[in-house]
């Protein structure tokens, strides 16, 4: 039986998000989702630390890498897994997740959502 895991997923796109909430609810978990950086930092500085967070490169605003650095920066949720789901496949972008520490990282296009769910579960088993 899969732990239930926490999950704050971030993402400017609301359509994707509903998606994404779905597949997740399958699984038996209820994701916490933030439309945007800001909104994201906002749920993480009121103490919010979800197991896992999802987060999108291409954003606007702030985009997720951004985002991931002030989150380190800030100490926010610091137990947290990161997962980047973007379609941002350029290598320079991966290697800067990767020195901040991501877990994982998922290229949206080469994935359905509900692979991209099992995938997410599966790095957060691993690291457990």
């Amino acid at each position: 039986m899969d732990k239930k895991y926490s999950v704050l997923m971030v993402d400017d796109d609301k359509f994707l998000l509903d998606m994404y909430r779905r597949k997740f609810e399958k699984h038996g978990i209820q994701p916490d989702l933030a439309v945007g950086s800001l909104e994201a930092l906002q749920k993480l500085r009121e103490g919010a630390t979800p197991d896992v967070l999802v987060l999108d490169i291409i954003m606007p605003g702030m985009d997720g890498l951004e985002l991931l650095e002030a989150i380190r920066n800030e100490k926010l949720s610091p137990d947290s897994m990161v997962v980047m789901l973007t379609n941002e496949s350029e290598s320079a972008k991966i290697e800067k997740a990767k020195s901040l520490g991501v877990s994982g990282y998922i290229v949206k296009a080469t994935s359905i959502p509900s692979e991209v769910v099992e995938e997410i579960l599966k790095i957060a088993n691993s690291k457990k």
